[in-house]
């Protein structure tokens, strides 16, 4: 009898091969072990077992497995058939789901590089003779590759040992960066509250009679504490009073102040610690019940409220609900930066059942998450994570959160598989009977569709929590502020007023500009020469603090030229501006401040969002620049201004879904602004302010905004009315691509008759030396989309036998909005 296993492998193949195996293998092994097996000539790599079975492969002969790395089986069924969905529905190929959803640390391949840990203390008796000669080797040297350690114990079977040492913790697989970040933690001090009232005042100067400088300090406290309403630090009254830290101290002990830390939780001046027992106020109240009543009929429920109306609290309380019967709660948000906001909040409620799951966290930490969620441990009862959380194993999912649901960044762009968070977690949920709540302030206009047409459950809040005013939107036309000279570099007077009144009144500022950077362009006054990247067909940005152009798209960069390239003139200028120039101009007008600016070039490594938010949330900086990082369901409860600089590049973008974006994108920045008590201001800056989209915004017309975009929609042939399938083809040489794209265009207009346009050039046609050309089809709702995806993916494995074309990169991009 012979028996074999049917594996994935972690490479780019839409097909599953088959393995060899013995008998008590067969009986050992279950669905979801991995196994190393070797595959071309010398690579072996780490592949998952969907099936076990007894049919002979006919084309090839079975190679036989090198081993079996697992004991249990560390993917579920579910997981399985969960991409295998992906596969299909988003037309990549089963592998690269694979190697998309698995944490890396568990796909060991031939050449994984492996390194020491530094600081470690090695007791070398511990180690067998295998793991010691490993050890030895690396004493030499500073990494080995797998192929090397194969040739140092010269055997094959190496995987058991090298993940014995990192399971010792000598070991490091070499994707790894480490940093460490602790909050800053800051003293601050308030007055004991027995000495609240004005007899406790009189008590405390009798007190103090004789000690004159313990006195001196107190007063001091009581005048910064007047004049300043923010929290104060021990450092700062210690400087205002002119004295030291042991005075201080000695009032500690005569329990007159108390210290206490401010770390990243929510800043909580009232001294009480939150009640375990949340409130929720009328307007949540109702919506907790319509929620709760629409999954007795739908699956699914679109919970629109506005900015600030308090979705967390709701979903506090749903998870509460569920986490009773035993299920495992999946908190999916868009941005990894909102995950840190959000963890400080969970964890004051649910303590250590949350799970942090996204991809800033290094292999090791990863993996523990995988396992405790598969182990459905204590630890891991509610996982909270961006889009690669929905790949995680688990045991038993009762309840799907979607936050933000209209973010794009819940969409994979690249590296395959190209899928959306938000449609993949409904698809999740629907393998486990589990429920799906999906949450935006903005929602989507195919989310607010389906809602529409009953597909999904809809409930509303339309006030903010505590019945905060919406913030005031106030539009400030830039062209009339040129004509009339009232500008100061990209600031108008209406903006420069605004921000002066915030910050005389101890408030913070946000100011959103989209655009990271000092300056888009640099062009000669002479012979208006701009400099160019030579891999990409895109103009260099200009980055003030290295002094230097970059391209974002490939990372080319060069220096600062002195001169034009081309005719060598010295005048030149920058043209636009992005958020490093704001930081520039804001330095000039508001000396005084401290100014934070929050974009990619500023967030880099595993804790670079955390630094920035602390810092702005304990108030240490007053004005924060930023880019669309900014319109994130962030919290700040003493931002009372925001200004979007500039709102017109939004909504002149070359997409169908500009206007949407645009729309969701400032009402997003405004919902920052008077988050607590007091109504905040918004004021946006436009060369175009009847533009409808603008005075949408103004008005917070949702409704009005979908109504328009859908009938637009619907002309136009675009999404909620037409699904779009989107393919990108790439090769260095332009015509051999221009051929094959007419080539695949024609044959797949042939073949389907629903309209397919193409193949047209990107704005960008060029991006590290390869060209791009770009097929659209679009197919009507009333047409079978998987039998329309087999006949494209027919066509594609068509183009893919031509020779000629072979060498062309095709992406497919299923739902590429």
């Amino acid at each position: 009898m012979l028996f074999f296993a049917e594996v994935i492998l972690p490479l780019s193949l839409a097909k599953t091969f088959t393995y060899s195996i013995s008998e008590a293998e067969y009986h050992y092994i279950k669905k979801g072990m991995r196994l190393a097996v070797p595959f071309g000539k010398s690579r072996i790599y780490t592949a998952l077992v969907v099936e076990t079975h007894q049919n002979q492969p006919t084309l090839y002969d079975a190679k036989e497995i090198h081993q079996i790395l697992d004991e249990r089986p560390i993917v579920t069924e579910v997981q399985i058939a969960h991409w295998q969905w992906i596969a299909s529905y988003y037309m990549c190929a089963i592998g690269d789901v694979y190697r998309g959803a698995m944490p890396s640390a568990l796909l060991l391949e031939s050449e994984t590089v492996i390194s020491q840990k530094t600081d470690v203390f090695v007791d070398e008796s511990t180690l067998s003779d295998d793991e010691f000669l490993i050890f030895q080797a690396l004493q030499q040297q500073s990494s080995l590759k797998v192929q090397d350690i194969i040739a140092i114990l010269n055997k094959k079977n190496i995987f058991p040992v090298i993940q014995k040492l990192i399971d010792k913790n000598i070991l490091v697989l070499d994707e790894e960066m480490r940093e460490s970040y602790k909050p800053k933690l800051v003293r601050y001090i308030r007055l004991n509250s027995k000495y609240d009232s004005n007899e406790g005042l009189g008590k405390l100067l009798e007190t103090l009679k004789s000690a004159n400088k313990q006195k001196e300090i107190v007063l001091t406290y009581f005048q910064l504490n007047a004049s300043d309403k923010k929290p104060l630090t021990v450092k700062k009254l210690v400087e205002a009073a002119n004295s030291t830290s042991a005075i201080v101290k000695a009032l500690i002990e005569k329990e007159v102040f108390e210290d206490y830390h401010i770390q990243e939780d929510r800043v909580n001046f009232s001294g009480k610690i939150r009640e375990k027992e949340l409130q929720l106020s009328e307007a949540q109240q109702n919506a907790f019940a319509e929620i709760k009543d629409s999954f007795t009929q739908k699956e699914v429920c679109l919970l629109h409220g506005v900015t600030s109306s308090g979705k967390t609290e709701i979903y506090i309380k749903l998870i509460e609900e569920y986490l009773l019967t035993g299920k495992q709660v999946l908190y999916l948000l868009p941005e990894i930066a909102l995950t840190t906001q959000l963890v400080g909040r969970l964890r004051a409620y649910f303590g250590n059942k949350v799970a942090v799951f996204h991809s800033k966290y290094n292999n090791n930490e990863r993996v523990e998450v995988w396992n405790q969620v598969l182990q459905n441990s204590e630890k891991a009862q509610i996982v909270i994570g961006a889009r690669s959380a929905l790949f995680l194993p688990f045991a038993d999912l009762g309840f799907v959160i979607v936050d933000e649901e209209h973010e794009q960044t819940f969409k994979q762009i690249d590296p395959s598989p190209r899928y959306h968070a938000r449609d993949a977690a409904v698809v999740l949920a629907n393998f486990y009977k589990a429920k799906v709540l999906l949450g935006s302030a903005t929602p989507s206009i195919e989310t607010y569709f389906n809602a529409k047409s009953e597909k999904y459950g809809l409930v509303e809040i339309k006030e903010r929590y505590g019945k905060v005013m919406m913030p005031d939107i106030k539009l400030v036309d830039l062209k009339d502020k040129y004509f009339r000279k009232k500008m100061k570099g990209h600031f108008s007077d209406t903006l420069i007023e605004e921000i002066t009144n915030a910050i005389a009144l101890g408030e913070q500022v946000i100011l959103f500009q989209n655009r990271r950077g000092y300056s888009p362009l640099v062009e000669c006054m002479t012979c208006g020469h701009v400099p160019h990247c030579q891999q990409c067909d895109v103009s260099l940005t200009y980055h003030k603090h290295k002094n230097q152009l970059r391209c974002h798209y490939c990372g080319y960069s060069i220096a600062k030229p002195t001169h034009c390239h081309s005719c060598s003139s010295v005048d030149l200028t920058t043209k636009g501006f992005g958020t490093e120039q704001i930081q520039q101009e804001l330095l000039s007008l508001f000396p005084l401040n401290k100014i934070g600016r929050m974009d990619q070039d500023t967030t880099r490594g595993k804790f670079g969002f955390e630094k920035i938010i602390d810092s702005f949330k304990n108030r240490e900086v007053d004005i924060l620049v930023g880019t669309q990082m900014l319109a994130k369901g962030l919290d700040f409860d003493n931002v009372s201004l925001v200004g979007i600089m500039n709102a017109d590049n939004m909504l002149y973008h070359p997409d169908f879904r500009a206007f949407e974006r645009s729309f969701q994108m400032m009402t997003q920045v405004s919902g920052r602004s008077g988050r607590s008590e007091k109504q905040g201001k918004v004021i946006i800056q436009t060369y175009n302010p009847d533009h409808n989209t603008i005075q949408q915004v103004t008005n917070n017309d949702y409704v009005g905004m979908y109504k328009e975009q859908l009938y637009d929609r619907q002309i136009y042939k675009y999404p909620p009315y037409f699904k779009i399938i989107k393919i990108t083809l790439k090769h260095r040489d332009f015509d051999k691509l221009k051929e094959g794209a007419r080539w695949l265009y024609q044959v797949i207009s042939q073949n389907l008759n629903i309209p397919v346009l193409g193949p047209e050039e990107p704005a960008i046609n060029r991006i590290r030396n390869e060209y791009i050309r770009i097929i659209i089809i679009k197919i009507p709702t009333n047409i079978s989309i998987v039998s329309t995806k087999k006949i494209i993916q027919k066509m594609l494995n068509s183009f893919d036998a031509v020779a000629q074309y072979r060498a062309i990169k095709v992406a497919v991009n299923v739902d590429f909005y």
